[in-house]
């Protein structure tokens, strides 16, 4: 039943998508305009979607594929998505994170595709020993990105300056007559993005320890940007078990580096997280990796979610 069931649900997939295209085909604007003129932009999710929002303003509908709440890294597209994608004006996905849309945007055929990935650098991150890329054992099978690069490059205020600078060129191509007002945006969000980029800076800058354990491994470009060390209970994957050597690992650098919390987020499973936090006698708090945003979150978008991170932060490594 589940194999006819995956089968048959390709298998619309690939009708609705096929349809849709030939509709946007025997028309000039398809489906890429709202009736009031609006350039129509699919986001794989939140932090494409909110940079999608930021830089297009009024001269856009966004819709984000993976719903609040939603493990992005999960997501599974319906026909309606999946065709979606096609007859969008512009796409701002990130590569790498999410295999259903990576297909889907292939085969799009889109013209105007913003990847984030490749609008700055990637670098490879997970499970590690003491500051040191683990490359065996828990984080070896558990790579998001083609040969392990870490996504999760909107957590570093920096290089989300850098993604959004591509993303107005995209939107730009799509929709030259408000290429002045995309532009206009993106500086007023690189300003924000840069202060942002002070505030961790200059709050983090006297601190006790540099080292903090979280459920899985999104922060390494943001421990990177601020001299941090990460060390992820899982690898890049929030779903994956640790095993008992990485336990040992945790119980063995918690003592050694101080460590005085251990973060889990609001939308992966906390149970590891916590029951190492019972086990080593430390508190716990949320670290949240923003990859959506709902009613447990600690703030309404990027910024004020990024600010509630930067204040765990501080709090667990003894800032002054």
């Amino acid at each position: 039943m589940n194999i006819r069931r995956r089968i048959s649900t390709a298998a619309l997939a690939g009708v609705s998508a096929l349809g849709l295209l030939a509709l946007s085909a025997c028309s000039p604007a398809g489906g890429a305009r709202t009736e009031d003129g609006r350039l129509r932009v699919t986001a794989s999710f939140y932090p494409m979607e909110f940079l999608a929002r930021q830089i297009g303003g009024k001269h856009v509908e966004v819709t984000d594929l993976t719903k609040p709440g939603v493990e992005p890294h999960d997501l599974e597209l319906t026909p309606k998505q999946t065709g979606q994608l096609g007859d969008s004006g512009a796409i701002v996905y990130l590569k790498g994170l999410q295999p259903a849309v990576d297909d889907a945007v292939a085969q799009s055929g889109n013209k105007h595709v913003a990847d984030a990935a490749a609008l700055t650098s990637l670098e490879k991150h997970g499970t590690e020993v003491d500051g040191h890329h683990h490359t065996t054992g828990d984080n070896h099978s558990h790579s998001e990105a083609e040969g392990g690069d870490d996504p999760h490059i909107w957590l570093d205020p920096v290089k989300y300056a850098e993604v959004a600078r591509g993303v107005n060129k995209t939107l730009a191509k799509a929709d030259p007559h408000h290429r002045a007002d995309f532009q206009k945006n993106t500086d007023a969000l690189v300003k924000r993005l840069d202060g942002l980029d002070k505030e961790f800076r200059d709050g983090l800058k006297k601190r006790s320890s540099d080292t903090f354990l979280t459920t899985h491994a999104a922060f390494g470009y943001l421990a990177e940007r601020y001299g941090l060390t990460e060390e992820a209970i899982s690898g890049l994957d929030p779903e994956s078990e640790p095993s008992a050597h990485r336990i040992r690992d945790l119980h063995t650098l918690a003592a050694r580096h101080h460590v005085s919390t251990v973060f889990f987020e609001t939308i992966a499973n906390p149970a590891t997280a916590k029951t190492l936090a019972g086990d080593l006698h430390l508190k716990t708090d949320v670290l949240d990796p923003l990859e959506g945003i709902n009613g447990k979150s600690r703030g309404t978008d990027y910024f004020g979610v990024q600010r509630a991170n930067l204040a765990a932060l501080q709090k667990a490594l003894g800032s002054k």
